[in-house]
C-alpha cells in the first residue's frame, strides 16, 4: 500500500469555515476512521498538517468496530472486498500510520468467566429500545466515543507525564456539513474536552467538501472505497449505499435501508424479531417488518450481492439476542419524536462524539 501515499494529501485552501488546530500545538493526533469515505478524507486533510508541522510521529488512526453489524468483506467471482474493520486498516496504511499506531476498538464484556464481544443489538434487544436522535442516540457515544476515549487513555497518561501538563489531542471526524442541517450548522472546529488530563479539540477538516468531491478525490487517488457504495462489489460506481454505516442504521435513508435488507436477510429478520419482541419499531417511522416486504416488491433496489452471514461471529450474534429476549426489557420505551426516514441523512461516516452525531 505504500504507493498510495504519492500526492495523497492534496488539500483545498483553508478558509475560515475550515478552520482547524494549530499543527505543531497538538499532542495527539486521533483519526477516526470507518472504512467510509469522508473519514479518510478528514483524516488525510489532518494528516497532511500533522505532516507538514513535522509532527506525524503524534498521529493515530482508530477505528470503533461494531462487529457484525458493519459491513462485512464478501468474496465475488474470486475477489475479496474487505469489510469495514480490515478496510480501515487499510486505509490507515495508506495514509502512512504504522501498524502499531493503529487502534481497533470493540466493545466487550465477562460473560461466564469469559471476555466476549458485547454487540449493539445485543444491547438494544435486553435495553428494549433502539437508539435514535438526541439524548437517545447512545448507538454513538457509548458504543464508540467512551471506547475510543478510554482506549487512548494509556497514551495522554504517558505524554502528560512527559510534558507536566494536560495532553492536548485533536479528535479528527469525517463530517461534512452537505450530510444534514445538523452537521451543517456544526462548528468544523471545538473543544469538547479541556480537564487536568486532556484537552480535546474535535477537528473535521472536511466540512466544507461536498460528496461529490470526496468521491472524485477518492477515486483520483486510486484509494480503495468500500464496496458498499457500489451497485455490486467491484462496480467502482458509487451506486450503491450512500453511507458506510451500520448496514441497517436507525438514521439511513429509505433506499439504503432496503438495499441492506437486501444484502444481509438475515440480518434483517434478527432486527424484525426484536421489533416483534418488543413491541417497539426499528423506527418512528417504518418498522423492520414493513421494509423487508417493501424490499419484495418490484421497483426496490437490486442489492447486487447477498450475504449468507453464517459464519461463527454472526451465529454468536443472534443466539446472544435470542438470549436477552427472553428476559423483560431493562428500560420503559424512550417516546421518540417522529420524523420521515427519508429526511434522516446521518449515518456513522465519522460520528462518533456527543452522542449527538
Amino acid at each position: 500500500m505504500t504507493t498510495l501515499q504519492l500526492d495523497l494529501f492534496t488539500t483545498e485552501p483553508e478558509t475560515a469555515d475550515q478552520a482547524g488546530p494549530v499543527p505543531g500545538e497538538i499532542d495527539v493526533y486521533m483519526l477516526n476512521l470507518s472504512g467510509g469515505k469522508d473519514g479518510l478524507r478528514a483524516a488525510a486533510m489532518a494528516m497532511e498538517a500533522a505532516r507538514s508541522a513535522g509532527v506525524e510521529d503524534r498521529v493515530y488512526t482508530v477505528h470503533a468496530s461494531l462487529g457484525p453489524m458493519e459491513w462485512p468483506a464478501v468474496t465475488v467471482d474470486g475477489v475479496r472486498y474487505p469489510g469495514s474493520s480490515e478496510l480501515a486498516a487499510i486505509h490507515s496504511q495508506a495514509l502512512g500510520v504504522p501498524p502499531e499506531r493503529h487502534i481497533e476498538v470493540r466493545r466487550s464484556r465477562e460473560l461466564e468467566g469469559e471476555r466476549v464481544p458485547y454487540d449493539l443489538l445485543t444491547f438494544i434487544a435486553e435495553r428494549g429500545d433502539w437508539p435514535w436522535l438526541g439524548k437517545a442516540r447512545w448507538c454513538t457515544g457509548d458504543w464508540k466515543t467512551s471506547l475510543i476515549y478510554g482506549a487512548f487513555t494509556p497514551i495522554v497518561r504517558a505524554r502528560k507525564k512527559a510534558l507536566r501538563r494536560p495532553v492536548v489531542c485533536a479528535n479528527v471526524l469525517g463530517i461534512r456539513a452537505d450530510e444534514s442541517p445538523d452537521r451543517k450548522n456544526r462548528p468544523a472546529f471545538r473543544t469538547t474536552t479541556d480537564n487536568t488530563a486532556r484537552i480535546v479539540h474535535e477537528w473535521s477538516p472536511a466540512h466544507q467538501i461536498s460528496t461529490q468531491d470526496v468521491k472524485d478525490w477518492t477515486d483520483q487517488q486510486g484509494l480503495p472505497h468500500h464496496w458498499c457504495y457500489d451497485s455490486h462489489p467491484g462496480a467502482g460506481d458509487w451506486a450503491g449505499s450512500s453511507r458506510c454505516s451500520c448496514s441497517l442504521c436507525v438514521l439511513a435513508n429509505t433506499r439504503d435501508l432496503l438495499l441492506g435488507v437486501k444484502r444481509r436477510p438475515r440480518l434483517a429478520e434478527l432486527y424484525a424479531l426484536v421489533e416483534r419482541v418488543r413491541g417497539v419499531s426499528f423506527n418512528p417511522k417504518t418498522s423492520m417488518a414493513a421494509l423487508i416486504e417493501q424490499a419484495g416488491h418490484p421497483g426496490a433496489p437490486d442489492p447486487g450481492v447477498v450475504i449468507d452471514d453464517d459464519g461463527p461471529e454472526f451465529d454468536a450474534l443472534e443466539t446472544a439476542v435470542r438470549t436477552a429476549l427472553t428476559k423483560p426489557p431493562k428500560r420503559d420505551r424512550y417516546v421518540r419524536p417522529g420524523a420521515p426516514a427519508d429526511a434522516l441523512l446521518g449515518g456513522c461516516d465519522g460520528c462518533g462524539l456527543e452522542g449527538d452525531q
